[in-house]
């Protein structure tokens, strides 16, 4: 995590010098101590919460971890590697400074969200050790005053130091980083010779060894209540999409800009199977424990889960992991909020930032559905990746201006903002309007699959009305037809709330309904009246695009 953001702020609007590059083994290192923090400390138990089986799990992770090895390889290290530019900047060049400023809202919100259930998960240990009650599996409120009093005072030490002393940290994080590690190792340890204590069993071989986790750790079945039931197709899909942000959304071009070869991404394979699968099952291991000696005792505290693993040391690794985790987080949300007031003090933009991630961090139910919400915000930036890679490989083969931004020189690219606000509803009419959709027994349009579709669907908008845009002609008869489909849209918005206070429809349909014509008014509206933008974008170029 240092790493990364100690180059962040270098080279911030041009391409990273030569003399700047780092070799394979500073990637190695980054990725491996960035993987292995707070977050894993919660997946884990969520995974056996949703009633994953041993199989499932353990392959799927392996499958999974895997392709996102390869998403960033070979998606967004060769780009980084040819362009060497921040994520901020290409997308301004490509977006404009105006979508880039809508972006870094998204982005600093969903920051503020991530850090705010590392709060939560060191609050865990502070409740250990003073002894108040904690949130169980399913609670969304605060659900004692001790409770809000001590994420509060976590929640502004964590801010000021992200606000004033991030360096520190930083350093303090690269040391400990090595020791969390082991620490995490030894969970998984200390919870396997608990579980061959507590069944009397005995481990002469691989095959016993798995016996025992078939048997005891992952057995599958339902899930707990109020948990969606996980199959291998969600571990694997959750395990791929789950840093959907960092590869498929090209956040970590930032990062592989300063990398000599492209091939470094391989480098990534050190935090997913150190963090995303070791650390993973060793957390996933003591909440099984958990759950055999007290089926009742459902809740997911890492706190008391580390106690009784490994004592003070436990605790002290919670509070580390979650620490570490939030301030580096609270650092980069608030330079995404800075970008909307940069004339702002950044110590006050990054305490306000805190803030929020505090309140945040009071609500349990954020850190309680962790496995939902990182689908969430892997979905909500990951349209801007595919922008990036279709305008840096696909554009110009395609006949195309790339940077189109700063060729035209206009503050908002509407082919890449309706790509992206346009694959959301998609993807959000996937999950709400086709629920129950199954294909082998897994439901195809769950938050934890759309993704992938949606990738494409981003990719086929971004080229589709770009390919329109850079063209007079077509933009007069695109906005020809946008028109009545515009018209269309909004009248159908009031139609379907009639038609159900009438009678005539079922609430649910009306929903459907609604969502489509709201998808259809965003996608038509901003053709509209562009028929004289197209005139001048050809008569700034002298020439019409041919494809």
């Amino acid at each position: 995590m240092s790493e990364q953001e100690s180059t962040g702020g270098e080279f911030e609007r041009e391409p990273a010098p030569t003399s700047s590059l780092l070799g394979f083994k500073s990637f190695i290192g980054m990725y491996a101590g960035e993987h292995c923090a707070g977050t894993e400390l919660m997946l884990g138990p969520l995974f056996v919460a949703a009633g994953v089986s041993a199989y499932d799990l353990i392959v799927g992770l392996l499958l999974g971890n895997a392709l996102a090895v390869l998403s960033w390889m070979l998606l967004c290290a060769p780009i980084a590697t040819r362009a060497r530019l921040t994520l901020y900047y290409q997308l301004e060049k490509i977006c404009g400074r105006n979508l880039v400023t809508l972006y870094n809202i998204a982005n600093g919100v969903a920051f503020c969200f991530l850090a705010g259930s590392m709060i939560t998960v060191s609050a865990t240990a502070l409740g250990v050790w003073f002894n108040f009650p904690m949130p169980g599996l399913n609670d969304i409120y605060p659900t004692s005053v001790s409770w809000v009093i001590a994420v509060a005072v976590l929640g502004v030490l964590v801010s000021l130091v992200a606000a004033t002393g991030y360096s520190m940290v930083a350093r303090f994080a690269n040391m400990a980083a090595p020791w969390m590690v082991l620490v995490f190792l030894a969970f998984g340890l200390i919870g396997l010779r608990e579980f061959l204590l507590e069944t009397g069993k005995e481990v002469h071989s691989l095959s016993d060894l798995w016996a025992l986790a078939t048997t005891d750790i992952w057995k599958g079945g339902e899930p707990l209540e109020g948990q969606s039931k996980f199959t291998f197709w969600h571990v694997t899909f959750f395990a791929w999409f789950c840093n959907m942000a960092m590869h498929i959304g090209m956040s970590d071009l930032s990062v592989f800009r300063f990398a000599k070869k492209s091939w470094y991404g391989l480098a990534t394979a050190s935090g997913m199977y150190v963090g995303h699968f070791m650390a993973w099952i060793s957390a996933s291991i003591l909440y099984a424990l958990q759950l055999h000696r007290d089926p009742t005792n459902t809740d997911v505290l890492p706190g008391p889960l580390a106690y009784q693993a490994a004592g003070v040391a436990g605790l002290i690794c919670v509070v580390i992991a979650g620490w570490t985790t939030a301030n580096p987080t609270i650092y980069r949300a608030g330079l995404a909020f800075q970008a909307l007031v940069p004339r702002a003090s950044r110590f006050w933009v990054t305490m306000a930032t805190g803030l929020v991630v505090t309140i945040v961090g009071m609500f349990p139910g954020v850190a309680m559905q962790l496995l939902g919400f990182v689908a969430i915000y892997g979905l909500i930036l990951m349209p801007m990746g595919a922008v990036i890679f279709c305008d840096f490989w696909l554009m110009e083969k395609l006949g195309l201006k790339s940077y189109w931004a700063e060729h035209e020189q206009v503050p908002f690219n509407w082919a890449a903002g309706i790509a992206w606000i346009g694959t959301l509803a998609i993807c959000v009419g996937m999950v709400v309007g086709f629920p129950e959709v199954a294909l082998g027994g897994v439901k195809i349009f769950e938050i934890y699959f759309v993704a992938l579709p949606g990738w494409f669907i981003a990719s086929a908008l971004y080229l589709g009305i770009s390919w329109v845009m850079q063209s007079a002609e077509r933009m007069r008869v695109a906005s020809l037809v946008a028109r009545p489909l515009a018209a269309v849209a909004i009248i159908g918005t009031l139609v379907p709330p009639v038609l159900y206070l009438m009678g005539s429809i079922s609430l649910e349909n009306m929903k459907y309904t609604m969502l489509g014509f709201t998808v259809l008014w965003f996608l038509t509206v901003p053709l509209v009246d562009r028929q004289t933008r197209g005139e001048k974008i050809m008569e700034d170029a002298g020439q019409e695009v041919v494809i």
